[in-house]
């Protein structure tokens, strides 16, 4: 998108442009004009300004209207933008002349325009990338975003396309080019410019203040570090545009005569000049392009010819055509010392009163729908890998290429509009059948080869359960009658063993489960209470068009041991009526105790509760000697409706609140717990649109926090913004660190920049940052830490306290471009209802120095959860028929602790795609942040592979 503070330019008519920019005007004449060949074949000039005039088009893969209506041009009562008539016009125009230069960077699009071309076209379109006429920049499938993506995710996307330019043209990307994302990220620095291999990075948006500063001292252009643990090979050279990523003023659209020339050299001359005073070397760029432009590319094409041809025979200053790999290396042949940038560009604001951190929450269940998506690819991937890929059959590509538009900065963002929002949820859906149809056929294969000898069509039916998070899954809670038996396989993606606490939905409360070995183990019944079933009836309604049959009665709880990259088999079947059964829980009210405290948990972690007021008051962990006094809390903020003296509103991209409100329990509700073998839970409801459970498991030492949230009423005018904070005592001298994509942590100090003196203005939106992975604070005795499932935004505007923004509901459009205001709603029969989304966070309380162990290891956790799997089975012969357990890995072998498996994939050309990551960050852990072995021989030992560099 290209609209930048509070003003729009949209090139609507040709009497708009004739208003808005300035053009040479023929000379009126009835005389016969005659033809003069315009010279742009000069390069660099030494010893005077270089501008290097770089064409381009920014292609939003979907934002205003979806992928497909941007690509063919339709729908263009929204904008007239057609992606395929930009590629048709541009490669005529580079066609026409030799000297002329363009850079593409969304493959998605130009993958699409190239399966459509002749063989002949194809082949001229190569040489005009051999030549360096055409030049890919960036490469990924989307410019995707920075602030709410997962890096295991921005990898996968610009491997994609990365890898449809290796096999079609045999280039490699050289230059990051992420001009449009909201506020820009370490790990896009690091992970995705030097260790990806490129030379540079560019990009437009950042803060205002940090701008003005940076053109003051002529530090636009930087060599960024973005990592304190790779140091000095994580550094790329930076360049920050001195305005957006248009051309300077005047040289917009418009249509060049050989009229008043000498007026509007002076003019280039003079823009050129005005930038090379904020830029260091005589090299500046000109980014000639915007959003959509060159649907008619001759029309600039022969502009910036006579640009060049008449300002270059002026001679104060030289103009060429360029690229940014051209002007990277002019950069580093001048051989200067830049200045040396850290950490990351977050928060952005281009106002005082316009942070753009509300985008890091909008949309949280679409975010919450790409994370799933995104476990369940890294998944499907590992399954079609040991199973073998097959062309003929269901793969992943479907949901490889919907993951990959996802990410786009106007997708997983939630800065798009609402019928393009669902449109990418679409995307995802059409990829995910077609995935769970390979995950089914992938584990029977591998559960059946106990029988199988040779290659055959696996014949059990496994189902899975897309809708669990709504408590829907009809083969959990079919009615087991007539001696049939449940078969739940549990697969586990990572490098190591996991206990884990399964839970899926029942009908019948007289169960028993059975483990791999055949073994009776301790399971628990958990009521299901109205909330869930409401929630469940609705939302089943609006994603399926029919209610579900039967009344769910029961939550069934039991501990699951998963070996590594592998997977376990449960049996769950009808008790006898004399035997034993699953355990149903105990419930308690706050209302009939006779105590003051409720304590809750039944391992090593203890939660305890005020039974007058129904808080939460202490953390107490017994094994690590914890001790904590800890509340948690929900308000809201009402977001600005943008009618006081600066028309400023919050909405899809800004977060400006008009005050903060605490939510509290409306009349004397009660406490309700839970108790039982597995786990205790604490059921509170604050209101009818805030719901929440809090889990503590026997056997693990952080608490699991469950919110449902919604619909966020907004009949008394005001949209809302919807927060809980996390509180204790912890003395955290404005100190907090977020992560990065999910990968690095970033130390923040609240109301300071580290680039510049900070201008308070807004001094909660001006706080808030990015969280894909967790948020955490620490004093000198104990740290705090909370982690996610989802991309939310979050701050510590209190020492001691974590605030986390979970839901947005606003009433105002933020004039950032998206023309609709954020305004969720999902319909059922004529019935629309403000969204509701369920979601968990996590909070957990160490010794000061120990809690990396667990943000690290339990944050892959979250985001590779344990996939489930049913089919039924007759009689008791499943275990004799079918392999029960199974593991990638050598039987004597695990991953390293510090050391986690983010790809396995075989790819169309028989090769394997193997990925590890290191966990810690250097000083992060005492014990993990080390040097890393890994047996790769043991780590896949039953495949035959031969390992290249």
């Amino acid at each position: 998108m290209v609209f930048a503070g509070l003003v729009t330019l949209e090139a609507a008519s040709s009497m708009a442009i004739s208003m808005l920019l300035a053009v040479l005007l023929a000379a009126v004449s009835f005389g016969e004009s005659s033809y003069i060949a315009y010279n742009t074949t000069g390069g660099i000039v030494p010893g005077k300004i270089n501008v290097h005039l770089v064409p381009h088009s920014h292609d939003d893969v979907g934002w205003l209207k979806t992928v497909d209506q941007y690509y063919v041009g339709a729908n263009n009562s929204i904008r007239g933008a057609c992606v395929q008539n930009v590629i048709d016009s541009v490669i005529a125009a580079l066609l026409d002349d030799e000297n002329r230069k363009f850079i593409y960077v969304e493959m998605a699009f130009f993958q699409r325009w190239w399966r459509q071309q002749s063989k002949k076209l194809q082949t001229r379109v190569k040489q005009l990338v051999k030549s360096g006429q055409l030049e890919f920049i960036n490469g990924g499938m989307c410019m995707h975003d920075e602030a709410t993506t997962h890096y295991i995710d921005l990898i996968d996307q610009t491997t994609l396309g990365h890898r449809y330019i290796k096999d079609e043209f045999g280039q490699t990307p050289r230059v990051g080019w992420q001009i449009d994302p909201f506020g820009h990220s370490a790990v896009q620095a690091y992970l995705l410019g030097a260790e990806l291999g490129f030379d540079s990075l560019f990009f437009a948006r950042i803060d205002y203040q940090d701008r003005a500063r940076r053109k003051d001292e002529k530090t636009l252009e930087v060599v960024w570090q973005g990592s304190k643990s790779l140091l000095s090979t994580s550094q790329i050279f930076t360049g920050i545009f001195p305005r957006h990523y248009d051309p300077p003023d005047g040289f917009d659209d418009v249509l060049l005569f050989d009229y008043n020339v000498e007026e509007r050299v002076n003019d280039f001359v003079a823009a050129a000049v005005s930038q090379a005073n904020v830029t260091r070397t005589n090299h500046i760029m000109w980014t000639m392009g915007t959003d959509f432009r060159y649907q008619y590319a001759n029309s600039w094409f022969r502009q910036m010819d006579k640009l060049i041809h008449y300002v270059n025979k002026d001679g104060r200053v030289n103009a060429l055509y360029s690229t940014p790999s051209i002007y990277t290396d002019a950069k580093y042949a001048v051989n200067k010392i830049w200045p040396l940038k850290k950490d990351d560009f977050f928060p952005y604001a281009d106002h005082p009163n316009a942070y753009w951190t509300g985008y890091f929450t909008s949309r949280p269940a679409f975010k919450g729908y790409v994370r799933m998506m995104s476990s369940y690819y890294l998944v499907a991937r590992q399954l079609e890998f040991f199973k073998g890929r097959n062309s003929t059959g269901p793969n992943t590509d479907a949901l490889a290429d919907a993951l990959a538009i996802a990410q786009h900065h106007d997708a997983v963002s939630g800065t798009q509009r609402q019928h393009v929002a669902a449109d990418y949820a679409k995307r995802l859906s059409i990829g995910y059948v077609e995935a769970e149809e390979l995950v089914s056929s992938s584990l029977a294969s591998l559960a059946e080869s106990r029988l199988i000898t040779g290659p055959a069509n696996p014949i059990t039916k496994f189902q899975q359960c897309p809708l669990l998070n709504i408590s829907y899954c009809p083969p959990s809670e079919a009615v087991l009658s007539d001696g049939k038996s449940l078969v739940v396989v549990i697969y586990n993606p990572l490098g190591w063993k996991r206990e884990e606490v399964v839970r899926i939905p029942v009908s019948t409360e007289r169960l028993i489960v059975h483990d791999s070995s055949g073994k009776e183990i301790e399971s628990q019944l958990l009521p299901v209470v109205n909330v869930s079933s409401n929630t469940r009836n609705f939302y089943v309604k609006a994603y399926l068009g029919k209610s579900p049959s039967g009344t769910l009665k029961y939550w069934l709880a039991f501990s699951a041991s998963v070996p590594p990259l592998g997977y376990s088999t449960y049996i769950i079947s009808s008790a006898k009526q004399t035997g034993a059964s699953s355990t149903i829980s105990t419930v308690l009210t706050s209302e009939g105790n006779q105590n003051s405290t409720i304590e809750v948990g039944q391992g090593s972690l203890k939660l305890l509760y005020s039974a007058d007021e129904g808080k939460l008051t202490h953390y107490i962990n017994s094994r690590s000697l914890v001790t904590a006094f800890a509340e948690q809390s929900y308000s809201y903020y009402s977001g600005n409706d943008g009618t006081d003296k600066d028309p400023q509103a919050s909405g899809a991209y800004v977060f400006r609140p008009n005050g903060t409100f605490p939510i509290k329990s409306e009349g004397q509700v009660p406490l309700t717990v839970l108790r039982g073998p597995i786990l205790d839970e604490v059921h509170q409801e604050l209101n009818p649109w805030i719901y929440q459970v809090m889990r503590i498991y026997k056997g693990k030492e952080h608490a699991e926090v469950e919110f449902t949230i919604g619909p966020i009423p907004v009949d008394d005018g005001a949209g809302k913004e919807i927060t809980t904070q996390i509180t204790t005592t912890l003395k955290t001298n404005k100190t907090f660190y977020t992560d990065s994509n999910g990968r690095d942590f970033i130390k923040r100090i609240r109301d300071y920049r580290a680039d510049w003196d900070l201008q308070v203005n807004q001094p909660v939106a001006g706080n808030y940052y990015p969280i894909n992975l967790g948020i955490y604070v620490q004093d000198d005795s104990m740290e705090l830490s909370v982690l996610v499932d989802r991309s939310v935004g979050g701050s510590s505007l209190v020492d001691g306290q974590i605030e986390l923004m979970l839901h947005r509901r606003l009433l105002h459009d933020d004039i950032r471009g998206v023309g609709e205001v954020l305004n969720e709603e999902v319909c059922v029969g004529g019935q629309c209802k403000g969204l509701t989304i369920q979601g968990k966070l996590y909070i957990r309380i160490d010794p000061v120095g120990e809690g990396a162990k667990w943000r690290r290891t339990f944050g892959q956790e979250i985001y590779s959860p344990l996939l489930l799997a049913f089919a039924e089975q007759d009689g008791n012969n499943w275990m004799e028929s079918h392999l029960p357990t199974f593991s990638g890995l050598d039987p004597s072998y695990v991953l390293p602790n510090n050391t986690a498996l983010i790809t396995l994939e075989e790819l169309e050309n028989g090769k394997l795609l193997l990925r590890l990551a290191h966990l810690y960050e250097t000083g992060e852990d005492k014990d993990y942040s080390v040097m890393a072995t890994v047996e790769l021989k043991k780590l896949l030992h039953n495949i035959k592979w031969r390992l290249r560099s």
